[in-house]
């Protein structure tokens, strides 16, 4: 995708030295765009924990470059093992961090420690390019919904949280389906709600959406009901960070209330997704899915422009207030319409995900 005009991938290896890692400090959008160079794994580790990088495939991706970097260091059994704990310890919700691991443990594994660091830049190139070509699939199924409610007319789409380009190596899983719909001149527009805690959807989302031309309207996240209730809404897209076998979904927190709030009001609620994303081993996501309980200041402070022009965080709540912070929530299958894959249309259940994807 284009940030003004330049291609972009939300990570890459360095242009000049070809070795170390770039990625967009996220933290930063959308008032600055800083780009990070990371040279050693604890940097890595460190930019998927305070989310310089977030968004299930894009962390996935980071990690296997993360494991290439301790491999340039020291390519032996103790460097692996140490590169594979670290940073699988850093977020426990979304599975594409497990899963690119294990696919590097599987590469690396066998090789002699000599043979290691050519073989794990290799497969993070291959994750990071699968990921780009799995994101325009989903993008080209996920198509065919906006365009079925097309008709001619304006299709109004509901997103929660950021699935867009930045939280994949490309295209977006959420996202995509709607660039593609903007490029093929469909008259397509989104409501992002704001997402709180961190407000992905107002930074993020808005300011993606913004760079690519994509008409969209920023509303509070308790406002997405009252605009299905008003047929504002046509369809309701998001992302997750892990489904299970049988088809519940772990996304941002409040993804929940928007499937309610769709099911309530005959909107149809679907899922963009990965097969990377599918959880083979758990089949209820309320019991089964870790939730991230992330730091209470996300929620008692917000940061801003001010009007002055200068960046500043401020509290929001009263001094002594306590805040809890769960980071994600499972909307069960029953409420999913269904899933966008890059196999195509998948309903949530554990039949027609195992007949698509066929998990050995």
């Amino acid at each position: 995708m284009n940030i003004d005009g330049r291609p972009f991938r939300a990570i890459w290896l360095d242009e000049m030295d070809h070795w170390s890692v770039r990625i967009i400090d996220q933290t930063k959008l959308p008032w600055a765009l800083e780009l990070v160079r990371l040279t050693v794994m604890e940097e890595v580790a460190h930019a998927i924990r305070a989310m310089l990088v977030r968004g299930a495939p894009l962390i996935g991706a980071s990690a296997a470059y993360g494991v290439a970097l301790a491999m340039r260091a020291d390519g032996g059994d103790a460097s692996l093992a140490q590169a594979l704990a670290v940073l699988g310890a850093t977020r426990p919700t979304a599975i594409n961090l497990r899963w690119a691991l294990a696919r590097m443990e599987r590469i690396l594994r066998p090789l002699k420690p000599g043979l290691r660091k050519a073989a794990a830049y290799a497969e993070a190139a291959l994750i990071c390019d699968e990921d780009v070509a799995t994101n325009r699939a989903i993008g080209r199924h996920g198509m065919a919904l906006i365009k079925a409610q097309s008709g001619g007319r304006r299709v109004n789409v509901l997103t929660h949280c950021n699935a867009g380009w930045i939280a994949t190596v490309d295209w977006g899983t959420a996202l995509a389906p709607i660039y593609m719909a903007h490029d093929a001149g469909l008259d397509v527009h989104v409501w992002v709600e704001e997402t709180r805690p961190r407000n992905q959807g107002a930074s993020l989302t808005a300011w993606e959406l913004g760079k690519h031309g994509v008409a969209h309207t920023v509303i509070a996240d308790n406002a997405g009901g009252h605009m299905m209730q008003r047929g504002d809404v046509d369809l309701v897209l998001v992302g997750t960070d892990r489904v299970t076998r049988t088809g519940d979904v772990a996304n941002k927190i409040g993804t929940y209330l928007k499937a309610l709030a769709a099911r309530d009001n005959g909107v149809p609620f679907w899922v963009a997704l990965p097969s990377s994303t599918i959880d083979w081993e758990i089949s209820d996501g309320l019991s089964d899915i870790p939730i991230e309980e992330r730091a209470a200041t996300e929620v008692t402070t917000m940061s801003g422009r001010a009007l002055d022009g200068s960046i500043a965080t401020i509290r929001i709540v009263p001094k002594d207030s306590p805040a809890a912070n769960p980071a994600f929530d499972v909307t069960p299958a029953r409420l999913v319409s269904g899933l966008i894959t890059e196999r195509g249309l998948v309903a949530a259940n554990e039949a027609a995900l195992r007949e698509t994807f066929r998990p050995c």
